[in-house]
């Protein structure tokens, strides 16, 4: 059944435009994947999009349950950050490196992998042509997970893609 339920997430992505996603690597101390897709608008509209999580980040996929709950600040030392309930907070990465249009790589663990000895580099890349944009999204992961980072990476990949995905589609209906 949890097969059946990852392939037609897997299908899902793909009929969303052009995405190409696989794991590029994976070890028990780490891994890399990686999401390619191609959107129609100008880098400046995806990076403008890309900065507001809130706008396209799967609330599924946080803490609070709404990712009205999130911001990023896209400067070094800015925090990719979630509010909870009662005045809490989450940090889920920090950014490194911030070059509107066209780069953003933030560092930090998501979801699970924070109660862990992991951490990773998630890297996106913008190149513009013909007013489309390629978005190339790699996550590089290592460090110490119990059971092994391999035995998450799979899911990792599914959760990016819903992520690209949806920055995709907030995009394109901006």
């Amino acid at each position: 059944m949890r097969k059946t339920a990852i392939a037609a997430t897997a299908l899902t992505l793909l009929a969303a435009g052009a995405a190409r996603a696989e794991v590029v690597d994976a070890q028990a101390n780490g891994f890399e994947i990686k999401h390619e897709v191609v959107v129609a608008a100008p880098a400046s509209v995806v990076w403008a999009t890309l900065v507001q999580p809130a706008k396209w980040w799967s609330s599924t996929h946080t803490w609070s349950g709404s990712a009205a709950n999130l911001s990023l600040g896209a400067s070094s030392g800015g925090c990719f950050c979630e509010k909870l309930p009662n005045g809490g907070s989450v940090l889920h990465m920090t950014t490194l490196y911030a070059a509107p249009g066209q780069k953003l790589v933030l560092s930090g663990a998501l979801g699970p992998m924070q109660s862990s000895g992991a951490t990773g580099a998630l890297t996106i890349l913008l190149s513009e042509k013909n007013g489309r944009t390629i978005v190339t999204a790699t996550y590089d992961v290592g460090g110490y997970f119990r059971g092994g980072l391999d035995k998450v990476a799979g899911v990792v990949d599914l959760v990016l893609g819903q992520q690209v995905a949806g920055l995709k589609s907030a995009a394109e209906t901006r």
